[in-house]
């Protein structure tokens, strides 16, 4: 089986399948694209013409990172879900949850004005105080064994943590279990290796290019 992926360098769902495909040791190839000028060949396989999508054996694509590390799950041992139905279903729903948060992040990131960047502020911390309450005291989501949960926060994590660095965030800052269970994450090679070298540099180059309300305040 052969496993093309398709990617943007700082699309966080990308970095979803990449952590997953990393973490399972799992051969694959990362094709990256840029989303300004999306080739013809990428809008002829890709639905919803966003990535990720994951070609298998240059035949069959999918799409969404949830459903492309649901198939890595299912096809290379060993599984990232919980065994029990009911609190793999929890997993799914923590998962999906991920995803809206991620949204939140992306419109505070690219936000230009004070209203805009409130809103979206306000929207993300309220995700990540339930978040918080949901979550075990690690290191991972559910204790002591990495999953699908983990692979998916950990991008936003990580972008977190640089825009932290940025503008100082105190709601971030007050979410301890939040950010011991990061500190965790970004830890782990594969998670370290989900990115290209010089990360927060391209992500602070990308705030730029956009005005970002948080480069203006930093």
């Amino acid at each position: 089986m052969t496993l093309e992926l398709i990617s943007f360098p700082l699309c966080p769902y990308v970095q979803r399948s990449v952590i997953t495909l990393l973490h399972k040791e799992v051969l694959f190839t990362l094709t990256h694209i840029d989303l300004a000028h999306k080739p013809d060949w990428f809008l002829q396989i890709s639905p919803m013409g966003k990535v990720p999508c994951l070609r298998v054996d240059d035949d069959v694509v999918l799409f969404e990172s949830q459903v492309i590390n649901e198939y890595l799950d299912e096809t290379t041992p060993p599984p990232l879900h919980p065994a029990d139905p009911l609190e793999r279903a929890r997993h799914r729903s923590w998962i999906a949850f991920g995803g809206d948060a991620l949204a939140d992040q992306f419109q505070m990131m690219v936000a230009q004005g004070e209203e805009r960047f409130t809103a979206a502020h306000r929207q993300l911390f309220e995700k990540l105080e339930r978040l918080e309450a949901a979550a075990s005291d690690g290191p991972f989501f559910a204790g002591d064994s990495f999953s699908l949960v983990d692979a998916a926060y950990a991008p936003l994590f990580m972008r977190m943590e640089i825009l932290h660095n940025l503008r100082p965030l105190p709601r971030w800052e007050s979410l301890g279990k939040l950010r011991r269970w990061a500190a965790h994450l970004l830890e782990l090679p594969e998670v370290a290796a989900s990115v290209q070298p010089g990360f927060p540099e391209q992500i602070r180059n990308y705030l730029s290019e956009k005005g970002s309300l948080l480069l203006r305040s930093a």
